[in-house]
């Protein structure tokens, strides 16, 4: 199930977020200090075209509406889910499919994936998404190739 974030999952969230296999497939992929987190924290608590979602406690999903198409982006608890990965990742992005299309009221949904991460880019296909484009970005000042994918309401 997917709820607001609250102030009180702020720590939660840095911590999911700073996990080595989290960052490994990160466009950024630096350890995130507690000051930039919070400075973070502050712009996207604030900022009505972000919504930052917990869900079920073991996951965080974001989604972006200032581009077009909006973007999402997501890192679960990898440390706390252990076995149960997969299941909640499956689980996290049907939801989160859900609440774009239907609480947020979005016509198209697309993100950034990193090429090296096939899980991922396979679960998103799994759900409808397609891939668009590919571009290479820095990430940690070394070239790496991301897969743009995008699905609509309808697929």
């Amino acid at each position: 199930m997917l709820r607001a974030a609250v102030d009180a999952d702020r720590d939660i969230v840095l911590t999911w977020r700073n996990h080595p296999d989290v960052r490994a497939v990160s466009l950024t992929r630096h350890v995130i200090a507690p000051e930039e987190h919070a400075r973070w924290w502050a712009g996207i608590a604030g900022d009505p075209d972000r919504h930052l979602l917990i869900h079920d406690d073991t996951g965080v999903v974001i989604f972006d509406t200032r581009a077009d198409p909006p973007a999402w982006s997501f890192y679960l608890d990898v440390a706390g889910l252990g076995p149960n990965l997969l299941k909640a990742w499956m689980r996290l992005e049907r939801e989160a499919v859900e609440y774009a299309f239907g609480d947020l009221g979005l016509t198209r949904l697309g993100g950034e994936t990193l090429a090296t991460n096939a899980p991922v880019l396979a679960l998103h296909r799994r759900f409808g998404f397609t891939e668009r484009r590919r571009y290479e970005r820095l990430v940690d000042g070394t070239p790496q190739t991301v897969v743009w994918t995008e699905r609509g309401k309808s697929q």
